[in-house]
């Protein structure tokens, strides 16, 4: 039986040694390779090619929703699974976004996990159940704003709608305010009128905003 080829990419050795026990307990899962940081995933990732990545968020040098990115553009069709203690609605809209396969809190059940690789191995998308109902929120906040959205966006400036359009791409404050070269409170400044201006309450409103009008590269 040929056996699912996995890549753990995480940075705290303890946990990536447990997962690759807990993983390898399976007759058909085989850990290939292991990642300590984000730079070192896109780089094994190009070296072995595994069926499956699980990819931890919170990742030194290169954060997770980084190292997707560039697998993606390795591979359109990697499938990736974001495994993370992170129970958000912007972290998972987010990893969606970048392109995840599927999304798996550190703290479920085994039985979940391995769940995960198999589907996400078989094409299929896999969200935790208890997350599930967070797009499902997302969405309908989504559609019940997307009106008044839509014509309150031509009011954002030209550095608003960068600052949106870094939001989109998962950027935290801090990011966006080196690439920008402007200060943290001014990015806060920004961020305040932006949701001010499209009626939007948080950052996972904004990027829906920002991605259903296009605005994203």
């Amino acid at each position: 039986m040929e056996r699912i080829r996995v890549m753990l990419a995480e940075d705290h050795s303890m946990v990536r040694q447990g997962l690759k026990q807990l993983i390898e307990l399976e007759d058909d899962i085989k850990v290939v390779v292991e990642a300590a940081d984000g730079i070192q995933a896109v780089d094994y990732y190009n070296i072995e090619r595994p069926d499956v990545v699980l990819m931890d968020i919170n990742m030194p040098k290169q954060n997770g929703l980084q190292a997707l990115e560039m697998i993606r553009q390795i591979n359109p069709n990697a499938r990736v699974i974001m495994l993370t203690i992170h129970q958000d609605r912007e972290y998972l809209f987010q990893s969606l976004k970048h392109g995840a396969s599927g999304y798996v809190l550190k703290d479920a059940d085994a039985s979940v996990l391995i769940e995960a690789i198999r589907k996400v191995h078989q094409g299929e998308a896999y969200i935790q159940p208890s997350m599930a109902k967070e797009l499902i929120t997302e969405f309908k906040r989504y559609t019940s704003s997307a009106a008044s959205s839509q014509k309150n966006g031509s009011a954002l400036s030209d550095r608003e709608l960068e600052v949106l359009r870094l939001i989109a791409k998962g950027m935290l404050n801090k990011e966006i305010a080196k690439t920008l070269y402007i200060s943290e409170k001014t990015v806060k400044n920004h961020i305040s009128n932006i949701f001010r201006k499209l009626k939007v309450s948080d950052r996972t409103q904004a990027a829906v905003y920002a991605i259903k009008n296009n605005l994203v590269e």
